[in-house]
């Protein structure tokens, strides 16, 4: 399983950009959803793609903080992030 998501859609240049970091920093550990294929996710998250969740929750959106994301992704599933 995947610990980070993406969720973003087409034709969104700061997607296309979040996507070419994590394939940069956490290659093979992550997932995208478009965020138009579900009316909930649409509902959520909209107007603020791309937004990356890790471990379910919601990490950043717009912009990945690269040195967060990678202090957070040492941490274990669940343990608390800072």
């Amino acid at each position: 399983m995947n610990r980070l998501t993406l969720i973003s859609r087409a034709g969104c240049h700061l997607c296309e950009v979040a996507e070419q970091t994590l394939d940069r920093i956490a290659p093979q550990q992550w997932t995208k959803v478009d965020v138009d294929s579900d009316i909930e996710l649409e509902r959520e998250y909209g107007d603020r793609v791309p937004v990356l969740l890790l471990d379910g929750k919601e990490h950043g959106y717009w912009r990945i903080e690269e040195d967060r994301l990678l202090r957070d992704l040492s941490r274990q599933p669940g343990e608390p992030r800072l």
